[in-house]
Order: C-alpha cells, then structure tokens, then sequence
C-alpha cells in the first residue's frame, strides 16, 4: 500500500532537494582563495580571465593550452600545504612558477615574452600583494642572479640563498599587502621577481613568478585598451596591478592615468585608497578592475534566493 505523503513528509523532501543545491554554492566561495602579487604582476595574476589585454598574451595563451585549455581563474589560489620552509625540497627544479601544482604547470613554461613589469635596478620598489582572505605570515622576495637566461626552467639555483626582502605580519591596507625591496644595481635585462609567502595562520605557502624587465632589457608593447577605473581587489580574478602585458611602462614614464612602479619618495606613504599599479594597468589591459568579494556576493545571493524558494515552497506544500 503507497505511504501516504503528509505536508511534514513534503517539506523535508523539499529541503532534502535543495541542500545539495546550497551546499554547493558554498562550496563554490572563496574559501580557498588568498592572494598573488600584482605590481609587480605575477604571472598567475597577468594570464587570469580579468588579467585583460596580458591575458591574451602569446605567454598566457600558451600557458592556459599547457594545462588543457583551463583558465588560470583561482589566480590567488597557488599554494602548497605543509611545507613548513622547506621549499628548496619540497618545490622541484623547473616547477617554482606553478608551486609543483598540475593546475597551474603552464606557468612554468620557459618563454621570453610573459607580461612584465619595467624596474631600475638599485632602486627600493614596493611589491602589491593583492589578498582576498588576510593572514598572518612571513614574505620572502629573491630576484633572479646575473645570468640568469629566461629561455630555460627557473631553478632554485638562479635564485640567491638569502632573500632581497623578508617582511612577516605586513598590515593588509586596501586589500593588499606592501613589501618594499631593494633591487640590486647588478642586473640588467629580463628577471623573476620570486614570492614566497608562509603562512603562519593556516599550513599554507604560496609561490609566485614576477616577470621584471630592469633598465636595459629588450621589450615589446602591445596597443592598449582603452582605461576603465580601478577599484580594489576581487577573489579569482582582477586587473593586474602595476603590470604591462607582453612588455612594460617604463619607470621614469607615466601614460595619462598610470602610475609608475617606483617606490614614493621619501617620507611619503603609498596611496590609501586602492593598488597603486591598477590604473596603470587598466590602461594597458583593456580597463579590468578589482571588484571585492564579487563571487562571494553572487555566491551568497544566489544561495539566499535558493533558500527563499525553498521556504516559499515549504510554505506552499504544507497549505496542501
């Protein structure tokens, strides 16, 4: 004989539906997304879907067909757990860029032409470190040694044994963190700005490549877009602060709405009110911007919706 289905029994069958529904939309938050450098612009952050005209890059593009065609869209999600500062054995040779993660290996591919960021050597520069979730930790920042030849895999020995910079617990002011570097007067030509950011919150460690040109290094510019107005970070997905797409702007030149990658003279104190490098590099990526917490807030309305017609329909069945 069929059970009878009463109004209490068609309620929790409703709700039953709809929890898997609403767990994966929670799921889908930013839970697992911290952080990557943005001026100088990595190259997780340069080749993500909002990284504009560097995105498009012959770099990027080829880094996205190295991992099957899948868009670097976590771009602040390249971190590996429980390496508790053994990242020369944990991190293999040729593999620095992506962390030793497959969903991020085309980041690893040797090229010449990833979106750079144009610096003058013996000068102090001031790394954005765009993070969508704060935590407490430690920044380590090398720069690659003379000689160092873009066309092979980045090892650990291109880099020095001891950091240029070494910061722990920098304050989150804007939705980013500040390092200031001092870069050595020895280099010249194509580099990679190398972040190491160890978290002392959480068994996380984050990796990230910063392709830098200092004063003297060959480049080519791509046409820019047209600039939109920058506004702050967003998790998984904003304009690349302070980058040039398949080049640079050099440091003494500063394009109407564009901001130069020196650090402020002197007494000074890095502007409050959004990353520095993001009108810059809005103007030469096609005018992307940061937009805070955006998957967050569609994740959240989209759950809330779910949940005001789960309960319309609770209130519909037990009427019945």
């Amino acid at each position: 004989m069929p059970r009878k289905t009463t109004p209490r029994r068609r309620t929790a069958l409703a709700a039953t539906a709809a929890a898997p529904l609403l767990l994966g939309l929670w799921a889908a938050g930013p839970a697992g997304a911290h952080g990557a450098p943005t001026d100088p612009v990595s190259r997780v952050y340069a080749c993500s879907p909002e990284g504009g005209a560097a995105a498009r890059s012959a770099a990027c593009r080829a880094a996205v067909a190295a991992n099957g065609g899948t868009p670097f869209t976590a771009w602040d999600n390249l971190r590996v757990a429980d390496v508790g500062g053994r990242d020369r054995r944990v991190i293999p040779d040729g593999e620095l860029c992506s962390g030793g993660l497959a969903a991020y290996r085309g980041l690893d591919l040797a090229r010449t032409d990833w979106p750079s960021t144009r610096l003058t050597p013996g000068t102090t520069v001031t790394l954005r470190y765009a993070s969508t979730i704060p935590h407490t930790g430690t920044f380590r920042l090398y720069l690659t040694e003379p000689g160092y030849d873009p066309s092979r895999p980045l090892t650990w020995s291109d880099l020095p044994e001891r950091p240029l910079a070494e910061v722990k617990d920098p304050p989150l002011t804007d939705g980013a963190y500040r390092i200031p570097v001092r870069l050595p007067a020895d280099r010249t030509g194509r580099h990679v700005l190398y972040t190491v950011w160890q978290n002392s919150s959480t068994p996380d460690t984050y990796y990230s490549c910063s392709d830098v040109v200092l004063a003297g290094g060959a480049q080519t510019r791509p046409k820019p877009s047209q600039a939109a107005p920058a506004t702050g970070p967003k998790p998984s997905g904003t304009t690349p602060a302070g980058a040039t797409p398949t080049g640079t702007t050099p440091a003494s030149t500063t394009p109407a709405g564009t901001t130069p990658a020196s650090t402020p003279p002197a007494g000074t104190a890095p502007a409050p009110t959004a990353v520095v490098g993001a009108a810059r590099t809005a103007a030469d990526t096609g005018g992307a911007s940061f937009a805070p917490g955006a998957p967050l807030l569609a994740g959240g309305a989209a759950a809330a919706l779910l949940l005001t017609g789960g309960a319309a329909l609770a209130v519909r069945l037990r009427r019945r």
